[in-house]
Formats: structure tokens, sequence, C-alpha cells
């Protein structure tokens, strides 16, 4: 098993955390208030661009061209969640300039930003990785066809194109991680980050 397949299995407890959240079961179902759904979109939002700056730092410190390549490749990744943000935004009238992140967007940010400018980029891959798959596995979880409003949030991240962004940054955690406890920690926090963020985004606070 690869070193991203194993670290996914030994933290599926915290994916089915977040599927079975509250939050998650409303944008399944259609249920998820407005008001709830366009709060977390802003703070998603927010959280995307820290996300390409942490890209960003490992593309700086890319051992080869292959590599550089495939970073650019999960930059422009991010440029294609901000248009699905942009879009849900002009439709439904949700203001996205000068967005004030939540506690737990803030914490999610800080972590992945510190990672990207102090750690190796193997860690910095298994501290991103959670993301693109987690988002990848609820896409192809839920039901497009009950998601009501939030069809369109479902059937972007179903897409085999973001599954197929997700193996990309998997590719570089299995062959530029090595399986220790520093990379074990930082995957294991970063899911717990995003369970938090879910949260955050039900509660509105």
């Amino acid at each position: 098993m690869s070193l991203s397949a194993q670290l996914w299995s030994d933290n599926s407890d915290l994916a089915d955390e977040v599927l079975t959240h509250p939050f998650v079961c409303g944008l399944g179902d259609g249920s998820l208030p407005r008001e709830r759904f366009a709060g977390y979109l802003a703070q998603d939002a927010f959280f995307l661009e820290s996300f390409a700056r942490a890209y960003a730092l490992a593309l700086s410190r890319s051992p080869d061209t292959p590599t550089l390549l495939v970073l650019a490749d999960l930059i422009a990744g991010v440029r294609e969640e901000l248009g699905l943000h942009a879009s849900y935004a002009d439709s439904w009238g949700i203001e996205m300039s000068d967005v004030r992140p939540l506690a737990a967007t803030s914490a999610y940010t800080e972590f992945l930003l510190a990672t990207a400018a102090t750690q190796q980029v193997g860690v910095i891959y298994a501290a991103m990785a959670p993301c693109m798959r987690l988002y990848a596995w609820l896409g192809q979880s839920l039901d497009a066809g009950r998601a009501g409003p939030y069809t369109q949030w479902v059937q972007t991240y179903a897409d085999p194109e973001f599954e197929g962004i997700a193996r990309l940054l998997e590719g570089l955690l299995d062959s530029q991680a090595d399986d220790t406890p520093v990379v074990r920690n930082a995957y294991r926090r970063a899911m717990r980050l995003e369970l938090a963020f879910f949260e955050a985004a039900f509660h509105g606070a």
C-alpha cells in the first residue's frame, strides 16, 4: 500500500466524522441553510488563497522540473475551485471581499503556511493532501441528485478531474515523503483541522 493510501486509511475515523457531520449531511440532502453555506464559501475562499501560497512555497523548493510542473498544475486546480466559489457568489449575491477568518480558518491556514515555510517538502505534501483527498471522497460519497442548491458543489468534487488532481498531490507525497512521525502527525493534524473547519461553518463561529 502506498504511503498516501496508508495515511488515508489510518485517518478514516476523522473522514467518517466529516462525512456524517451535520454541515456535510446538509450539503448532501440540500437542507443546509443558505446563510451557513454562504459563510462557509467565504471562509473556504480565504483558505484556498493560503492553500495556493503553500503550494507556491513548495514549488520554490521543488527538487526537479517534473515536480515543478505538477505543482503548477495543482495551483491551477485551486484557481478552478475559486471559480466555483465565484460562481456561487455571483448567482447568490454573496459578498466575498474583506473576509474575516474564523478561528478555525486561521488555525488551518497558519498550520499550512508554517509547515510550508519550515518543513521539508514531504511534510508539506502530508499537510496538504488530506484536503484534496477528503473533498474528492466527499464528492464521490454524496448524491448530487439529492443536493438541491448544492448540486454544483457536489459535482465539482465528484468530477474525475478533481480526483486526478488529488492523485497528483498524493503522487508527490508518495515519491518525496518518508513514513515518519512528522509526516503522520502533519496528515492527522490537517484532518483534524478539516473537521474543525466544517464544525465552525455549521455553527457560524
